[in-house]
């Protein structure tokens, strides 16, 4: 039987929705440097007030995927829409550090929604799940580099307030477009009591011991290279531009080349054992990560990009190997745990930066630490059972 017409549109809705997703918790990033020389504050002082946004984006999680499962996916992300484009809105009003800080941590509380529970729809109704996470992984990643450009070009023409009143008037159309055209596909039954599919539960904590270590370790790595990125690239690209445009601009080059890395990484994770996808990709993290400490001028671009490609390759793997393993009626609360780790795990990458930024080092101290946790990544790849030692596990353990 073929779905209703309407259905088509949520998936574009969800890829929609994660774009606006990351976008909106980026634009701040960017705009801080205009607010430097317009408040006449620092940057180490000015970037923590981001720190609320962060940790509500990753402690909200757990909450909107429990209230997923129970009160309905669809009916969280119209939540989603239409809280995080308010949010935004009103932090443009704000006229005082603490009250972007307060603002930005509303903006947190909704943004967090989308991660545990659109993931779940999308890996729920997908016949292959590398495919689906990887194109919805190049949506985020436009957002990302979608805010550096966005803020920039708004900052440069309409003031630092537009950067939050347009991205927030455009997810409040997306939430009622969604309304309008994407069908509830209604509540999720349930299959059985085991949170996994099949596999024994000592094996099961083996694999989700290495989500939890890739998790942190990736949190922290992916949100401190695109929080540090547009200010990275002033203090390293001042011959190529000093404008908030051109910096924006470079960003956003980055973050879209970069992109297309989720989707090279779904369609392999659709062909090969996870753990063979998993170790070259944190294998390749800590050099370029080490190279971008050190690089400046156009080679500094060319590095940022081969960083940004591993870093942003890892993303779809982590939410593939629960998409595969756990039952459909409990991914959004097992996703929102991931992403309470890993959000709550990203956050404190901006008050990392801000620490070692205030070093000698600067920012080369800062892509040394992260190298030592790409280090980290890459022992929890090694230590993923193959898809093979799971099946063989498994025929031992069923009896004859």
């Amino acid at each position: 039987m073929h779905e209703p017409a309407r259905n088509r549109f949520l998936v574009p809705f969800l890829n929609l929705g994660h774009f606006l997703d990351h976008m909106v918790m980026l634009v701040f990033p960017t705009v801080v440097i205009g607010l430097t020389r317009e408040w006449h504050m620092g940057y180490a002082e000015l970037l923590p007030f981001a720190v609320g946004g962060f940790i509500a984006f990753g402690a909200c999680a757990l909450p909107a995927g429990w209230l997923a499962d129970h009160w309905g996916r669809y009916r969280m992300m119209v939540v989603f829409f239409f809280g995080t484009g308010s949010a935004m809105i009103a932090t443009g009003f704000a006229r005082t550090p603490l009250e972007i800080g307060i603002g930005l941590t509303v903006v947190g509380v909704f943004a967090a929604i989308y991660h545990p529970v659109a993931t779940a729809l999308l890996v729920s109704d997908a016949k292959r799940i590398g495919r689906a996470l990887g194109w919805n992984g190049l949506w985020g990643n436009f957002g990302l580099g979608g805010a550096a450009l966005i803020a920039g070009a708004l900052m440069q023409f309409a003031g630092w307030r537009a950067a939050f009143f347009v991205p927030g008037a455009a997810t409040l159309a997306a939430g009622a477009a969604f309304l309008a055209l994407a069908r509830d596909p209604g509540k999720v039954e349930r299959t059985g009591k085991r949170l996994g599919q099949d596999i024994d539960a000592r094996t099961m904590w083996r694999i989700f011991g290495v989500v939890v270590l890739a998790t942190v370790c990736g949190g922290i790595i992916f949100n401190a290279t695109t929080v540090a990125m547009p200010k990275l690239f002033q203090e390293r690209l001042a011959a190529l531009t000093h404008t908030s445009l051109g910096i924006g601009a470079l960003v956003s080059l980055v973050y879209c080349m970069a992109a297309v890395a989720q989707v090279v990484v779904g369609t392999l994770i659709d062909r090969f054992d996870l753990k063979r996808v998993f170790v070259p990709v944190a294998l390749l993290q800590a050099p370029f990560l080490l190279l971008a400490g050190s690089m400046s001028g156009v080679a500094m671009v060319a590095v940022a990009v081969a960083m940004m490609l591993v870093v942003f390759g890892q993303i779809p793997l982590n939410d593939a190997i629960i998409g595969r393993y756990t039952r459909d009626e409990y991914r959004s609360r097992v996703y929102a745990v991931r992403y309470v780790i890993s959000l709550g795990a990203a956050a404190t990458g901006v008050p990392l930066i801000a620490l070692l930024y205030r070093t000698t080092g600067g920012f080369h101290n800062v892509f040394d630490v992260l190298a030592a946790l790409a280090l980290l990544t890459l022992g929890g790849a090694m230590l993923l059972p193959s898809r093979a030692q799971i099946e063989a596990h498994h025929a031992a353990s069923v009896p004859a």
